[in-house]
């Protein structure tokens, strides 16, 4: 048994207005699996649905919110978010997520990627400063400069000081879904985020994870991109990051980083993948999550290249 390997519609859903096309693209790319993106469209659904009940191709996850809300046009995962209290916002979080669980158990997968909200400041949002002093040093040690590490730890002091009652209204949001998604049978893959702000901060991966009930509905997914990009900013280490929560691991978003610039083709960037791929289980799903602007070239290249390393990890 090894990991499978899908392709993610993000790369390729906003050029279609047939579901079953949009497919049919990727499956003639070889693919024989598809992740189906936040950018899905209500206009898509029903080629979809003819696409996996042919056989076509076959559905491994998909990314809330999936189809998008009507009258959404384009990728908008953070259109609500559960760590919103407000009443309006957290009901349409709630109507959508359940939405979304459904669609994903009716397309055949098991696996919903899910953004869980972020900390909001109003004034005096600390990741300005942080920003400000990497622009204004262009050879920073994100590791060693001193001055650099007192900005850094002073921004991630004053989130975690804000971030409990928006961190409450985010298991609170995910405890209402728990219901729906074991009877879909659908578990909730938790994503680590790129932006400062988001939430879990990222030292709280384990932690939150230990506290699920037995009866556990989330798990935990992992964005190559985006956790190189947090090491970028000396927030963590790739690695250590993995180790902290590979027993929880449902699969990976996998794409490149090349200066600050993610959802490049995989071997375009700087991500050690040798050492992604040492984390990889036979369980796990792997999805290619690449730019609209990625060529059908790079796309295959980076197929190959996943595809060499799962053979030279799993035989």
């Amino acid at each position: 048994m090894k990991p499978t390997l899908a392709l993610s519609t993000c790369w390729n859903s906003y050029r279609h207005t047939d579901g079953y096309a949009m497919l049919k693209e990727i499956r003639d790319l070889g693919f024989d699996y598809a992740e189906l993106s936040h950018g899905t469209r209500i206009v898509l659904v029903p080629g979809i649905l003819r696409a996996v009940e042919e056989g076509l191709i076959q559905i491994t996850s998909t990314h809330n919110f999936c189809p998008l809300p009507t009258g959404i046009n384009h990728s908008a995962p953070n259109l609500f978010e559960p760590s919103n209290a407000t009443h309006k916002e957290h009901d349409q979080w709630l109507r959508h997520t359940l939405k979304s669980i459904d669609f994903t158990a009716q397309v055949g997968a098991s696996v919903m990627v899910t953004h869980l909200g972020s900390v909001h400041f109003f004034w005096t949002n600390p990741v300005r400063k942080v920003k400000a002093y990497r622009r204004m040093h262009s050879e920073l040690d994100v590791a060693k400069d001193p001055g650099y590490r007192k900005v850094l730890e002073k921004a991630l002091a004053k989130q975690r000081k804000r971030m409990p009652p928006y961190w409450e209204q985010v298991l609170a949001s995910l405890e209402e879904i728990r219901e729906r998604c074991l009877e879909k049978k659908v578990m909730i893959a938790c994503e680590n985020r790129e932006k400062f702000q988001e939430l879990p901060l990222d030292d709280d991966f384990p932690a939150f994870f230990d506290a699920m009930p037995e009866q556990r509905h989330c798990g935990y997914w992992h964005d190559t991109g985006h956790a190189e990009l947090k090491q970028n900013m000396g927030v963590i280490s790739h690695r250590e990051h993995l180790e902290k929560n590979a027993s929880r691991l449902l699969g990976f978003h996998l794409h490149d980083v090349a200066d600050d610039d993610d959802h490049q083709p995989v071997g375009y960037g700087q991500i050690d993948f040798d050492m992604i791929s040492s984390f990889w289980e036979p369980h796990h799903r792997l999805t290619l999550e690449l730019s609209p602007r990625t060529t059908p070239r790079h796309v295959l290249m980076s197929k190959e290249r996943v595809d060499a390393l799962v053979e030279k990890r799993f035989g």
